[in-house]
């Protein structure tokens, strides 16, 4: 991008993409950054549970934002939850557009049966609510695994539970665009010369539909770390020994009546500000990206 492309992007777009690249590099170095392991339970302490935070009354400069009702240090829990949670987000959101991308420019490409089946498939999820459709994998998959297995598998769960339905969206946005470049001239002579479909698809068609998948997928990070912080919160995702955003705020729920508010509304307050700025970024890569709206401008 160059520095006139920058200078045209409004402050609050550039405020909120600096607080989502902070965020995302906050967790990412979690390892290196949190004062205290908080997977490791050996490290909890009972004695030192429910300190508020050092800016509170009652506060430890051992633990900057307190600790919860195990005495596991909060910074060090939110640090790793929000790299849980940013994890299993751009996972899911990789593995949605991996799928649609694939369904949609075989939809596009073949047309037909091929079309029409793969088009009815996506109807029929998107007439499930995202988090209904996700309970129900993950509620499956929590039964037929062993309990061990479970939590082990956990992310994985998460992630097929968040694509599941995702993976529309994409696969209608590439299916019409590659219908619009399988009508032009450089696909019909690619035909002609006898290329293959799979390197007609590859080589020609997807770098002229790669545009508005990056959008999407910008603006699915949001909702999926969203996501994947509501089904923690329900009890379906990740195990309170290794937490994420969603399930800190279901162990601080527990204690936020008691006065022990920094628990659910510190990790909520991180939640939030990570949504809200990748939202914006989103929202605005859509804008920019989108002749229709530019016209309008």
């Amino acid at each position: 991008m160059t520095a006139a492309a920058l200078r045209r992007i409004p402050p609050s777009v550039a405020l909120a993409a600096a607080m989502a690249l902070l965020l995302m590099l906050a967790a990412a170095g979690a390892p290196l950054l949190a004062p205290f392991d908080p997977t490791d339970i050996r490290s909890f302490n009972l004695a030192d549970s429910e300190i508020p935070p050092v800016f509170a009354d009652g506060g430890d400069r051992r633990f900057l934002l307190g600790t919860d009702n195990q005495g596991r240090d909060m910074l060090s829990a939110i640090l790793y939850g929000a790299r849980v949670s940013i994890a299993i987000g751009a996972s899911a959101v990789c593995t949605a557009a991996m799928l649609g991308v694939a369904l949609g420019l075989i939809a596009g490409y073949a047309g037909g049966r091929v079309d029409a089946a793969i088009m009815r498939v996506a109807d029929v999820i998107l007439s499930f609510p995202t988090i209904l459709l996700a309970l129900l994998v993950a509620g499956l998959a929590k039964a037929l695994l062993p309990g061990a297995e479970a939590t082990r598998l956990a992310p994985l769960v998460l992630i097929g539970a968040i694509a599941v339905h995702d993976w529309v969206q994409y696969a209608r946005t590439v299916r019409a665009a590659t219908m619009v470049e399988s009508a032009k001239d450089y696909v019909k002579a690619a035909r002609v010369i006898g290329l293959p479909p799979t390197r007609i698809l590859l080589r020609h068609v997807l770098p002229n539909v790669a545009g508005p998948v990056l959008v999407i997928a910008t603006i699915h990070l949001a909702g999926a770390v969203l996501t994947e912080a509501t089904l923690s919160f329900l009890g379906v995702g990740m195990p309170p020994t290794y937490p994420s955003l969603g399930t800190l705020i279901r162990i601080g729920n527990e204690f936020v009546f008691s006065g022990i508010w920094w628990i659910a509304t510190l990790p909520a307050a991180t939640l939030v500000i990570l949504v809200l700025a990748v939202n914006v970024v989103g929202d605005w890569l859509r804008d920019r990206f989108n002749p229709k709206l530019r016209s309008r401008r």
